[in-house]
């Protein structure tokens, strides 16, 4: 069969075994594409009936990755949930040809087996994995929206435990080969030299009915699984999980249980019919289109330099980091984790070694996890070196500063780069509300200037917000972008002003949860409207979080900035003369330490801010969570569509992308202009009007929607 003309080759052996080389010409990766079926039909049926093959090995013929899914785009293309429903029911077909072959079939996997292509490993009467830190298997479906859709939920389950294909389908987490071999998925793992070759041996001792042996059911999946009144127990709770993790807002994890249940009591082919079912109405629902927007715009940025000229970013092998706080500390781990050197400065050894310690713990609960080796850690932390001065700094090409938010101090620490540094060197700030601009008036070299607003906690936040001047160079641009995206970050190029994108969307936010509570809502109502509408926290705990010291020293300079619109209300002030910062110093909405210790589980309000606020303990809220919910997020969604008129955004695909990694904007809804497309720029335009007429200036809408609702055009599309 010729590779060229056909992506899944078979070469036999002269020991009997047929080599199925799966290899997609063109791509970096092999997917399974609409005409998998086909090719998998016809190979399976050339194994079966050449007579000098005794088994196969299913490999693949990429440098790196087995088979990285099913190809998202196909999705696309699908016209009903019939269709997907019939494309499914397919699956099911050749699935069962693999799965009921006469000659036994062996998966030799190095790199990612992921979604279909682990279903398809699963399917194998065999699976030999490679000990590569890239080999992972996984079933992220519900990441998209989805659930597998070739069965492999059931075949896990079959192989390990229903709890274990619960976890894995509801996680989408990856599985590590390690614990494949303990959980009984995978029979060998082995170095990737001798990976086809061993898979081929195992082929052959399979052939004749021979069989690894099963891992033994311990006594609690006994109990739970073997008997109806425990399956009962066991998706009860699994039930219970999803709903308070989701909200009800995401379909397929209820999906996937139910699979899964029925799995257990009616078996494969019962539960093949719903698994089908349901994929067809999951693949056409709004949540996943909305979460394969998602993927298809990260996806884009992989590949999107940043700037919109042919400029190329400098090789950065080392980095200087001053400040060795939270944030500095924070992005030092990043970017050692990732090979890159690191010279971290603070003003003298104390202040350094809290910040190599940050760094040393995340280090040793990665070892503790066994994500890394005792030796991984100390090769890591051999990357990363300390000064209180400027030692070592004429050795980069790029210096990032972390230092306190005062628009002083960061014009004199670039001067002080520029004095100790390497000429040219780039000079980062991680500022997350001065205007990058403000800062270059300390530069003799603004075009080397440009932010990079990082989240914290760094090493757990995946955005990375990268914001250029007018006078940063496009080299610079695209540097900070490389970088970016080297430390593991999704990143968004945004153009400068006071707030950048981000920190700009949360001022109306915060603002108008401030505005009901000054109404009488009570603070523990007005965040659980908001997190029952998607969101992580409410509005409440994350000034909190934030610092209400932070939020009053920002209220101002958005005052400054964009007029009455950003006018805060009086809480703020009130809150910061009754010495309220919130959990940084155990005083503010809510109770922290021994205080919140005392009342037990969970989080509790401090009924005394209620007086520090001019207000008293209220019983029940005057607003609804319906208004809570709509007023809170028209203020951050206008402030989007502001920043998009103004040309903050190069895209509304970058501000979907940013609201949702960067502030935790419910990804099912695919991002503030997803949304507004969802429901119409017309409706969106009269609930502003609504609550303009109601409160005045702070909801006055901007320009693009008015614009989007005269035109009927969408951001998307």
């Amino acid at each position: 069969m010729n590779a060229e003309a056909n992506p899944l080759s078979v070469e036999v052996r002269k020991d009997g075994v047929a080599v199925l080389t799966y290899d997609i010409p063109g791509e970096s990766m092999n997917t399974l594409r609409a005409d998998f079926i086909d090719l998998f039909v016809r190979a399976f049926e050339q194994v079966d009936k050449h007579p000098d093959v005794r088994a196969a090995v299913l490999v693949s013929g990429k440098k790196e990755g087995f088979i990285a899914g099913a190809d998202v785009k196909m999705l696309e293309s699908i016209a009903s949930p019939d269709d997907a429903r019939a494309m499914v029911q397919r699956g099911h077909d050749v699935m069962a040809k693999l799965a009921g072959s006469r000659k036994p079939v062996v998966a030799a996997i190095h790199g990612a087996a992921l979604g279909g292509g682990f279903e398809v490993a699963l399917a194998c009467h065999g699976r030999v994995l490679s000990n590569a830190k890239s080999t992972v298997l996984g079933l992220p479906e519900v990441q998209l929206g989805l659930l597998p859709g070739l069965s492999g939920l059931q075949r896990l389950a079959a192989l390990t435990s229903l709890q274990v294909a619960l976890d894995f389908g509801l996680t989408g987490k990856n599985m590590r080969p390690e614990k494949a071999k303990k959980l009984g998925v995978a029979d060998e793992v082995v170095p990737r030299e001798i990976l086809l070759e061993v898979a081929c041996k195992h082929a052959l001792k399979l052939v004749g009915g021979a069989s690894k042996s099963r891992r033994k059911p311990d006594l609690q999946t006994l109990a739970l699984e073997k008997n109806p009144i425990g399956r009962s127990v066991l998706f009860k709770k699994a039930r219970e999980t999803v709903a308070k993790k989701t909200g009800g807002h995401y379909p397929a994890p209820g999906k996937i249980i139910d699979v899964l249940e029925a799995f257990g009591a009616k078996g494969l082919e019962a539960s093949q019919e719903l698994e089908a079912r349901a994929f067809g109405e999951l693949v056409k629902s709004e949540v996943s289109a909305n979460l394969r927007s998602i993927f298809f715009a990260t996806t884009a940025l992989k590949k999107d330099s940043g700037v919109d000229s042919e400029a190329t970013s400098r090789d950065i092998q080392k980095l200087a980091m001053l400040g060795a706080g939270l944030m500095g500390a924070g992005i030092a781990y990043v970017s050692i984790d990732k090979g890159i050197a690191v010279r971290l400065k603070d003003r003298d050894g104390a202040s350094l070694g809290r910040g190599v310690k940050y760094v040393s713990d995340i280090l040793d609960e990665r070892v503790k996890k066994k994500q890394l080796t005792p030796r991984d850690k100390a090769q890591k932390l051999a990357l990363l070196s300390t000064t209180s001065d400027y030692s070592g700094m004429k050795t980069t090409d790029l210096i990032i500063e972390a230092v306190f938010e005062d628009l002083d101090l960061k014009k004199r620490v670039v001067a002080e780069v520029e004095a100790n540094g390497k000429p040219g060197a780039i000079f980062a700030s991680n500022t997350s509300s001065i205007p990058i601009g403000r800062i270059a008036e300390g530069s003799k070299h603004p075009e080397n200037v440009v932010g990079m607003h990082y989240f914290s906690p760094v090493h757990k936040m995946p955005l990375l917000e990268v914001i250029r001047t007018k006078e940063t160079a496009d080299e610079v641009v695209a540097t900070a972008v490389a970088v970016g995206k080297r430390q593991g970050k999704t990143v968004i190029v945004v153009n400068d002003g006071v707030g950048f994108y981000t920190s700009r969307l949360l001022g109306p936010y915060m603002n108008e949860a401030s505005y009901i509570l000054a109404e009488g809502a009570p603070i523990e109502f007005i965040d659980k409207a908001m997190t029952a509408w998607g969101w992580p926290v409410g509005p409440m705990t994350l000034v909190d979080e934030v610092g209400i010291d932070v939020a009053a020293h920002v209220g101002p300079i958005m005052l400054a900035a964009f007029g009455e619109r950003l006018t805060p209300p009086a809480t703020i002030d009130r809150l910061i003369s009754d010495g309220r910062k919130g959990r940084k110093n155990e005083k503010g909405f809510y109770l922290y330490g021994a205080a919140a210790k005392k009342k037990g589980k969970g989080k509790h309000v401090d009924e005394t801010v209620y007086a520090a606020l001019g207000l008293s303990v209220p019983k029940k809220s005057p607003v609804s969570t319906a208004e809570i919910q709509e007023r809170c997020n028209l203020q951050f969604i206008n402030e989007a569509l502001f920043c998009f008129s103004e040309g903050i955004l190069r895209s509304a695909r970058d501000g979907d992308i940013g609201a949702i990694f960067g502030l935790g904007f419910p990804p099912f809804l695919g991002g503030p202009f997803r949304y507004v497309d969802t429901l119409g720029p017309s409706a969106v335009l009269e609930r502003i009007r609504h609550y303009r007429d109601r409160f005045g200036a702070r909801f006055e809408p901007a320009p693009v929607l008015v614009e989007l609702a005269k035109s009927g055009k969408r951001f998307h599309g």
